[in-house]
């Protein structure tokens, strides 16, 4: 896989056999599959370039169908007067999974996710050969990527940097994105972000909201901390980019659930973004009679990242995603504007 690591003023740069000139902009659709009435499934995607030379910085969204908070952040992205000003090449792709985005569902039509299949092959299966096409098209042509999603379904996500942030390029550019918190999420197998681990590709994966739902707060975040990223490594010049967001960030270690002790009506008493304490009560699970009061408490001290908002749970379901942070420099403090109801950006 080659990489193109810088283009330049007078270089041609081609996705899916068309060809965008410097200064130009088109949309190309590239093809994944024929379904069963022998209509062609495509992938959309819109290559912005500057008339400078610069990075190429890809932005994804909806690798798992039902998230789509992201697609609505590259749609204003697209539209947003800071593009015309940019250096480089800006690959957005608002919709990867077009599968599942047209179900309404997480998953491919076989139920495979699509982000255990990466980096895919061309003969594979289903989701494999799309895994493939992204990365030949996508991936192997960008210096920078950027991957947008959600909460599950009845999940909600606190807005969140995951990243390896061992490494001091992807700090940086976490740093710089300006969410309130950033998670050292270790890399999943088969997962897009193993993948451009693995082409030394300096990547963040944003998460924020529910799945299957648009929230204000963190699509204005999402926007602001792409166009802040942009700036950070030179693809925007000095004041097109939005200030720094001067609020503390949690730096997570660690994350864990809080899952049920048994079955009944799930009724929380914490909210996403709170910090709460080992042993604190975070809600109550009872039965439908008002009896059978259960307490469910913190495994660990930390900041509430993510949570159902689902009241009748299981045994076992995930209620609470608790992210706990440790190590020399590692803020703990969290400003209580954290609630992303609340929160301004």
């Amino acid at each position: 896989m080659q990489k193109n690591k810088k283009t330049s003023v007078n270089q041609d740069f081609t996705l899916g056999g068309v060809v965008i000139k410097p200064g130009e902009r088109h949309k190309v659709n590239l093809g994944v599959a024929r379904l069963y009435d022998f209509t062609e499934m495509k992938m959309p995607v819109e290559v912005v370039r500057g008339k400078k030379e610069g990075p190429v910085l890809f932005i994804s969204a909806a690798i798992h169908g039902d998230e789509i908070n992201g697609v609505e952040i590259i749609r204003r992205l697209l539209n947003h007067s800071a593009l015309e000003v940019i250096h480089g090449t800006l690959i957005a792709v608002p919709i990867v999974n077009v599968f599942g985005f047209n179900e309404r569902s997480r998953y491919l039509p076989d139920r495979r996710d699509l982000n255990r299949c990466f980096p895919g092959s061309e003969h594979g299966s289903m989701g494999s050969q799309l895994a493939h096409i992204f990365m030949e098209e996508i991936v192997a042509k960008s210096t920078h990527g950027i991957d947008l999603h959600t909460g599950a379904f009845h999940r909600h996500n606190l807005m969140q940097i995951r990243g390896n942030i061992e490494d001091v390029e992807t700090m940086r550019l976490a740093k710089a994105f300006g969410a309130p918190v950033i998670i050292n999420a270790s890399l999943r197998d088969g997962s897009l972000r193993e993948a451009a681990a693995a082409q030394k590709l300096p990547m963040l994966l944003y998460e924020a909201g529910e799945a299957l739902r648009f929230h204000e707060e963190p699509i204005l975040m999402g926007i602001q901390g792409i166009l802040r990223v942009m700036g950070q490594i030179g693809m925007l010049p000095a004041g097109a980019t939005p200030p720094a967001n001067k609020n503390k960030v949690f730096i997570a270690r660690s994350t864990r659930w809080v899952r049920a002790p048994h079955g009944g009506i799930f009724l929380a008493q914490k909210k996403l973004g709170d910090n709460v304490k080992k042993g604190e009560v975070l809600g109550h699970i009872s039965s439908p009679f008002g009896d059978h009061f259960t307490a469910i408490e913190a495994d660990n001290s930390g900041i509430i990242i993510g949570m159902s908002y689902l009241p009748l749970s299981n045994e076992g379901d995930a209620l609470f995603h608790v992210a706990s942070g440790s190590g020399k420099g590692i803020s703990t403090d969290f400003p209580e504007m954290v609630d992303p109801v609340n929160w301004k950006v």
